[in-house]
């Protein structure tokens, strides 16, 4: 923060990395609120294996004060560093700031793309303790590099690996400890794996994850306050991703989760969130259109122009389809997708009943059935689950396909799974959906209005927590309940006229 703060490009921009940095779910990994209040309900599932559920829920969420007490001999540690804030000792301050800087600037390539470097299995040389090096993508010059020893202990080095898309792996390729109702160890689950996804998809030979999430500065920009020099294609800090929503609860409750980013930075953050989800995830269009007697037929087409499925990673995500139909005289006369207040989709079988889940659509032709793009969870004894670890294989995954994604090919963790498998029409980039759709007497011309509309926190994992032992699960149910009518955005949508008279 001393050193990498206070950069503006040439043309005025602030792109300070420590400010871009702490309003961003990384710095904020530890004060996440539902992070905390799924770790508290694993352990009251599974309380023979509390310990090692907190190790291995504190490996990327709190991989600092992990790693240190790993080099101790000991499992990590969450509870122990909450409240962020009221926590005491050098631990807890380093648990507080998440994925820092120094965190993913001194992973070393080794391993690198292998299944050992994936769920959190960074590796740092804890034995180079009088010069340990921070790898950067740029040569330092020996007398500067002299200075930032001396000023933090740390030696700069350059190294192309924090470039690579196999960096972000060691923790977005996560498999999690699959349990059964006595806390025995069952099996595994892919809980999110975007690297795999992108590795089969045509983006492995186009961008890398940074190139996305960590977009490049377009001008020469100095990279450091203290003696930089302007470097070229300097990455930004703003580690861009897909929840808003949590951002957004962060800054609101501030005060109670020890937040330490200034409430217009956490704005700030949100919005070029949103920002970047409606510029670079998804396209939606009416492809085709037929007026037939006492019925429209409408094909939607939806594209995913990320370099992984969408949504990816936790599964808590969706996206779903919004369609509207209006009459001439503007009166709605077919609906499917609309969300409540709750945070809940009408119609969406899961939110109904959470021993059911929504299947994946060909054909839509009432109000009550949705297009709904998730991935659902089953337990040992075949049980839908929002209990992560109870999670063991998944009965739906009908996330959009990134372009280039060859199902034939493509292995158990990342194929498509349920009915979209079967579905001719669900392709790499893509997914195409019919909707007859009844209109009686009514007369157009026909306006339609589709919208794909996306949710970091879906209705039933949130009010899945409630009632769950522990002050975490019942404070994330209060969050949630404050803020639901806001949970979703509109990725990208259209609209049409459709008048039979012409």
């Amino acid at each position: 923060m001393a050193c990498h703060n206070g950069l503006t490009t040439p043309a005025g921009e602030d792109v300070s990395f420590g400010t871009a940095w702490r309003a961003t779910m990384m710095a904020n990994s530890a004060r996440d609120p539902y992070w905390q209040a799924s770790v508290r309900r694993e352990t009251v599932d599974h309380p023979g294996a509390a310990a090692e559920i907190e190790d291995e829920c504190s490996v990327c969420h709190m991989p600092m004060a992990r790693t240190l007490d790993a080099a101790a001999g000991r499992l990590g540690r969450v509870f122990a560093h909450l409240p962020v804030g009221q926590a005491a000792g050098d631990a807890a301050r380093l648990a507080a700031d998440g994925v820092s800087c120094t965190l993913c600037h001194q992973i070393t390539p080794g391993g690198f793309g292998r299944r050992e470097s994936f769920s959190g299995g960074y590796i740092i040389d804890m034995q180079a303790a009088t010069a340990r090096p921070l790898f950067g993508p740029y040569p330092v010059p020996p007398g500067r590099a002299t200075v930032m020893h001396s000023a933090t202990g740390y030696r700069p080095e350059e190294s192309a690996h924090v470039r690579q898309s196999e960096l972000c792996a060691t923790c977005h390729t996560l498999y999690t400890t699959a349990r059964g109702p006595g806390g025995q160890v069952v099996g595994e689950l892919p809980e999110q794996v975007p690297y795999l996804e992108w590795r089969h998809s045509a983006f492995r030979a186009e961008r890398s994850c940074q190139s996305c999430h960590m977009p490049v500065i377009a001008e020469p920009t100095r990279i450091a306050s203290v003696l930089g020099e302007p470097r070229e294609a300097a990455a930004r800090h703003d580690f861009r991703g897909g929840n808003f929503f949590m951002l957004r609860m962060l800054n609101r409750y501030r005060d109670e989760l020890g937040v330490e980013a200034l409430p217009q930075e956490l704005d700030a953050g949100a919005r070029a969130t949103v920002h970047h989800l409606q510029t670079g995830s998804a396209s939606i269009a009416v492809e085709a259109h037929a007026v037939k007697p006492a019925r429209l037929e409408v094909d939607v087409t939806v594209t995913n122009l990320a370099g992984h499925k969408l949504p990816t990673a936790y599964p808590s995500r969706r996206a779903w389809i919004h369609m509207v139909v209006r009459d001439g005289p503007g009166q709605v006369i077919f609906e499917s997708g609309s969300m409540a207040g709750n945070g809940s989709i009408a119609g969406n079988d899961n939110d109904a009943d959470g021993a059911r889940f929504e299947p994946h659509h060909v054909e839509i032709t009432l109000p009550d059935q949705v297009q709904v793009y998730e991935s659902v969870m089953v337990d040992s004894r075949g049980a839908v689950t929002t209990g992560l670890l109870s999670g063991i294989r998944f009965v739906k995954d009908n996330r959009l396909l990134p372009r280039g994604f060859d199902q034939a090919s493509a292995g158990l963790d990342i194929a498509v799974q349920g009915a979209a498998a079967r579905d001719e029409d669900f392709r790499g980039g893509s997914d195409r959906v019919r909707y007859r759709i009844p209109t009686g007497s009514h007369r157009g011309p026909w306006r339609i209005d589709v919208a794909l509309r996306y949710q970091p926190i879906a209705y039933r994992w949130a009010e899945n927590l409630r009632g769950y032992a522990g002050s975490e699960p019942a404070r994330f149910v209060r969050y949630y309940e404050s803020m639901a009518a806001t949970s979703s955005e509109i990725l990208a949508r259209h609209s049409i006229t459709v008048d039979p008279a012409r």
